[in-house]
């Protein structure tokens, strides 16, 4: 099993391809995972990416079975698999390892303490790698299903003092990784200024998501000093999505 926190770490530039299977039938796996391959050469070329993932989760995940979903895709695909959760239900030991996610920017306890409690007596006996992560929510220029899911209000990207204490705090609780999050289809990505400055205040790696859509956004996010950038609804959109 890899060490995944330790390849990040040791990465200069890692991408995470994120995965809602709501959005796609396991049927479709197979399919999918055949034609990503091209897309991910392809991108290792244009951005010189070291370390490639998959994100897996999403915000409700109803009517999916979970685990033979994952299962699904480790079958296809060699790929580090890292469950990207919505709640304490997303968990799989087909998985490589696990976000374990606190939403520092709301103030909801259901997603900064609750939801943990109720994943920790199953993480206890698991194999499953598990990677403390302070989640950031900023605001991308839409409303969002983790906002909605969540009930939090995203950061305003105005606000860059908040942002960066928000992360520094993070750390500061023992956050082993750092995910600034416009959200799903965002309007905006999150500012290279924000992703700079916050950067500066961290000595754990940065992680940045939402409304990516070409490579020169993705560069531009790594020049700024992200370790990793997640990639979904470009890539949702269209399978041979390179840029």
């Amino acid at each position: 099993m890899p060490d995944i926190l330790k390849t990040i770490e040791q990465a200069n530039r890692c991408l995470s391809i994120l995965i809602d299977p709501e959005k796609m039938e396991m049927d479709a796996i197979p399919a999918f995972a055949k034609a990503v391959s091209i897309t991910i050469h392809n991108l290792k070329e244009k951005l010189q990416i070291d370390q490639f993932y998959f994100f897996v989760g999403g915000s409700t995940m109803e009517n999916v079975n979970f685990d033979k979903w994952v299962n699904k895709l480790k079958e296809n695909s060699n790929i580090p698999i890292v469950i990207f959760p919505g709640s304490h239900h997303q968990l799989s030991e087909n998985a490589d390892a696990l976000l374990f996610l606190n939403l520092v920017s709301g103030r909801n306890s259901d997603f900064l303490i609750e939801q943990q409690v109720r994943a920790s007596n199953k993480l206890k006996k698991s194999n499953l790698e598990v990677v403390p992560t302070g989640y950031l929510l900023i605001d991308g220029g839409k409303e969002t299903a983790v906002q909605r899911i969540s009930q939090t209000l995203p950061l305003p990207q105005h606000d860059m003092d908040s942002i960066v204490n928000h992360a520094y705090a993070a750390q500061l609780m023992g956050n082993r990784l750092v995910y600034l999050e416009a959200g799903s289809g965002a309007l905006k990505s999150v500012s290279t200024d924000i992703v700079r400055e916050v950067t500066q205040q961290l000595h754990i790696p940065l992680i940045v998501g939402g409304g990516l859509r070409t490579v020169q956004d993705i560069r531009s996010v790594y020049d700024a000093g992200a370790q990793m950038v997640v990639v979904g609804t470009a890539i949702e959109e269209n399978i041979k999505w390179n840029g």
